[in-house]
């Protein structure tokens, strides 16, 4: 039993950290569950009163913690940035890197938690006296290339209930616990704040934040003009729809070069990449750089790619790829695995 041990939970009002709260509960913890203010919406509001709701059920505290202005400081507009620098970001991982677990880990000392958790599907897993960040048992909901960021954190004060279960097991304990309300909740798809196309929110908080973005040019390859674009953040490397274009031959956006306002159009075979540069890395485990075989993702539910690694300057380095890929777009995140183990991750240059 762990009665003596606190645990800082962080509650979306959704099934899985409604389930995580319960399991946490049956093994024994004190559950603290806190749910943070991220966006001043009506469906945070519905969430904040979900996980109020349920940690009402379950008879224990729950905070809620505004985090707006910092949110839209950390989250917002970086991804206003990213586009406006020519890159493709990636909020999720710099919301779990900025804001998640920077909080929840700050909270936890100030209500004296000994661990933090999330509904998250990934697993911490214990080697040679160290704790790992595993992938979860279920793959299809495996989110560990969302979290490389906690490579920075103290694993071993971090819970992670649901890393041996799949979603069905979850939705059914959930019923089974009474939690009918949660368990039949749609699952959220995209950006919190942002759900659908970019495109659209984007104007929006450029013209909110006064910063304006005139048309250009389509290029290709050999530099010939193939049309006029509405400003080059509103496309992304190896984008093909939403192009407007009427060409003979499929075509996809190959580079973007936000200091010319240049968007580069080429064919499919022309997004191959045998190596990239990856920067603000974090690998902590340098021992797998020797002989272990590493595996690279760059993006999510996609193949993973065997890879050998190259230290550059500073926090940067070369991935150096078995197979080529395509569309490998700057600003989002390359994650990078040992088996099933995440060892290291970064920003793609």
């Amino acid at each position: 039993m762990n009665s003596c041990k606190r645990v800082l939970l962080g509650m979306s009002g959704g099934t899985d950290s409604s389930v995580a709260a319960i399991l946490l509960r049956e093994q024994g913890y004190e559950v603290v569950g806190v749910t943070f203010r991220f966006l001043p919406t009506e469906a945070m509001d519905v969430a904040i009163k979900l996980a109020a709701s349920v940690a009402a059920r379950l008879q224990i505290e729950h905070y809620v913690v505004d985090a707006v202005e910092a949110f839209s400081v950390e989250v917002i507009d970086y991804f206003m940035e990213e586009y406006m620098k020519g890159r493709t970001p990636f909020p999720c991982t710099r919301c779990n890197e900025r804001m998640k677990w920077p909080l929840l880990f700050g909270y936890a000392s100030k209500l004296n938690c000994d661990y933090v958790s999330t509904g998250h599907y990934v697993r911490i897993v214990s080697e040679d006296g160290s704790s790992l960040l595993a992938m979860g048992k279920d793959k299809d909901k495996d989110q560990s290339f969302f979290l490389w960021p906690l490579l920075d954190w103290p694993l071993q004060r971090i819970l992670f209930p649901l890393g041996e279960m799949s979603k069905d097991e979850v939705k059914a304990c959930a019923e089974k616990k009474g939690l009918r309300q949660v368990s039949k909740q749609k699952e959220s798809i995209g950006l919190c704040f942002c759900p659908n196309d970019y495109r659209p929110y984007l104007s929006k908080i450029l013209v909110e934040r006064k910063r304006e973005i005139a048309s250009g040019y389509f290029f290709d390859e050999k530099g010939k003009i193939v049309g006029v674009h509405r400003g080059y953040p509103f496309y992304t490397v190896g984008q093909r729809r939403g192009l407007g274009l009427q060409l003979n031959s499929a075509i996809y956006v190959k580079e973007i070069e936000p200091e010319t306002n240049k968007v580069i159009l080429a064919p499919h075979s022309s997004l191959y990449k045998k190596d990239f540069k990856v920067r603000a890395v974090r690998f902590p485990y340098r021992h797998y750089m020797g002989d272990k075989r590493l595996w690279v993702r760059i993006r999510y539910r996609k193949q993973y790619t065997p890879c050998m690694l190259e230290w550059l300057e500073g926090d940067s380095m070369k991935v150096i790829l078995d197979e080529p890929l395509d569309a490998i777009a700057p600003g989002q995140t390359a994650v990078f695995y040992c088996d099933d183990m995440v060892v290291g991750g970064g920003y793609i240059e």
